[in-house]
């Protein structure tokens, strides 16, 4: 007989390590085997076989860890110095299994189902935090582009010690994520330990409506553009090649290389990850999943059309980089289609899957690890930056105090053809003010004269073939 629980398998462990989990409709290039989402029996995860035939140690329920259970159970509503009801003890014990397993698997109620709709459509009442937890503490995985968390300074790796003054306890990390989001208006109060420092940092914050934009892009200077993707939502990759297109319009012409911004990107759908890793690849596969039930086992391969037109690409990531966004850096560095510039990535090679048990209940339980296309997982470790940058800021020389001189400065020197007036040197109207930033368009541009070397001239190609 078939049992009772059906769900939807929907692949989210590449959201980035944050609370909530986000659900989509499968992208259209995948492998025929390779559907996201589809609808199963749980019976038929595991094909049956005969029992005698395939009892293997611990597929059982050992009798006396029921024992222990229900003794357990029995002593604390009997001596626990409150009363306490059977479904407050069972929920505990089912988010406790969970728990126990690993920091990403969880037992999902009405209001946390709600939550997944509305990170799927990127727009909740919050701060603006992706957060986990590590070791019993609360842990920042990056703070949301243009939202009340990223404009007061918080970072990726800061430590959440308190929220309104209570204290963040292992005991109460469920609830400590719950206070981060509240209606639109009202404040919130973070006390942070931020990596290396000795006294905490208070933050005062105010909530607001947050709308992630997914994507933002600009020139940088006239041929190179600059695409920032803050987060993998259901319309990234749709919104990723409209944005370059229109770049390469704003350009006049195609792009000689662009830089993509997976800094403190914390990750979202697989689907997403998978459209916009296509979307800048011609041929090669992606990623692959593998787990223990059929379904989990799936493997995703770039299609023919890059938008880029072959441009040279240069992508930049840190800590903060999670989950899809690894997923799209180890595919672009794996097909050597860009050059990874940065900091190691987090390191969270993880799937997670949907099971609804019902409309108002369900479990987000990991079911695979994902692998690069070179068949790497990364869990744990992350993805090394071919070119590691070092955490730096930008910043005006100061004037110096006897000034610069060259031979313009000398009287009576003689003219240069190109000699300009002299003036003060400002930047150029649109540089990059980040260090990152500033070394990535400088390697971008070294790709990009290498592989104009590197291609005849149109009239050499002709006649060649004549």
């Amino acid at each position: 007989m078939a049992s009772p629980f059906r769900f939807r398998l929907i692949l989210v462990g590449v959201l980035a390590l944050c609370t909530h989990v986000l659900a989509a409709d499968p992208p259209p290039r995948a492998d025929p085997a390779a559907d996201a989402e589809s609808t199963i029996d749980l019976q038929d995860a595991v094909p049956p076989e005969p029992a005698a035939a395939t009892a293997k140690a611990g597929t059982e329920i050992n009798l006396d860890d029921v024992r222990r259970f229900t003794a357990v159970m029995s002593l604390v509503k009997q001596a626990y110095v409150e009363p306490v009801d059977d479904h407050q003890l069972m929920l505990a014990a089912i988010k406790g299994m969970l728990i126990g397993l690993d920091p990403h698997s969880e037992y999902l109620e009405a209001d946390e189902l709600d939550q997944l709709n509305e990170d799927t459509s990127g727009s909740y009442a919050g701060l603006g935090l992706e957060v986990t937890t590590v070791d019993g503490f609360l842990k920042v995985i990056a703070p949301i582009d243009e939202t009340p968390a990223e404009r007061a300074g918080i970072r990726a790796g800061d430590t959440i010690l308190r929220i309104d003054n209570v204290p963040v306890q292992a005991d109460n990390l469920d609830d400590a994520v719950d206070m981060l989001r509240g209606v639109a208006g009202s404040e919130v109060s973070l006390s942070i330990l931020r990596e290396g420092a000795r006294e905490p940092r208070e933050f005062k914050l105010t909530r607001e409506v947050i709308r992630v934009a997914s994507v933002r892009g600009r020139l940088l200077e006239p041929g190179y553009a600059y695409l920032r993707v803050a987060q993998f939502q259901a319309e990234t990759g749709s919104d990723l090649r409209k944005r370059i297109a229109g770049l390469q319009k704003e350009n006049g012409k195609p792009l000689l290389g662009a830089v993509l911004d997976l800094r403190s990107n914390p990750g979202g759908l697989l689907n997403a990850a998978v459209e916009v890793s296509d979307l800048l690849l011609d041929s090669g596969g992606i990623v692959t999943t593998r787990g223990r039930i059929r379904e989990a086992a799936m493997a995703f391969r770039a299609t023919p059309g890059d938008a880029l037109q072959g441009a040279s690409l240069v992508v930049l990531i840190d800590r903060g980089s999670a989950s899809a966004a690894e997923i799209v850096a180890g595919a672009l560095k794996d097909n050597q289609r860009a050059l990874l510039m940065g900091r190691r990535s987090f390191g969270k090679g993880s799937v997670q899957t949907v099971l609804n048990l019902d409309d108002r209940h369900a479990l987000k339980l990991t079911t695979a690890r994902y692998y690069t296309p070179s068949g790497i997982s990364i869990q744990a470790a992350g993805i090394q930056p071919d070119i590691e940058l070092a955490d730096l800021a930008l910043s005006e020389n100061e004037e110096d105090a006897f000034g610069r001189v060259s031979e313009r400065d000398l009287r009576n020197h003689l003219k240069g053809d190109a000699e300009t007036p002299a003036g003060k040197v400002t930047a150029k109207a649109g540089a990059p003010t980040d260090y990152a930033l500033n070394e990535a368009l400088n390697a971008l541009k070294a790709m990009a004269l290498q592989q104009r070397r590197a291609t005849p001239p149109a009239a050499a190609v002709e006649g060649s073939r004549s």
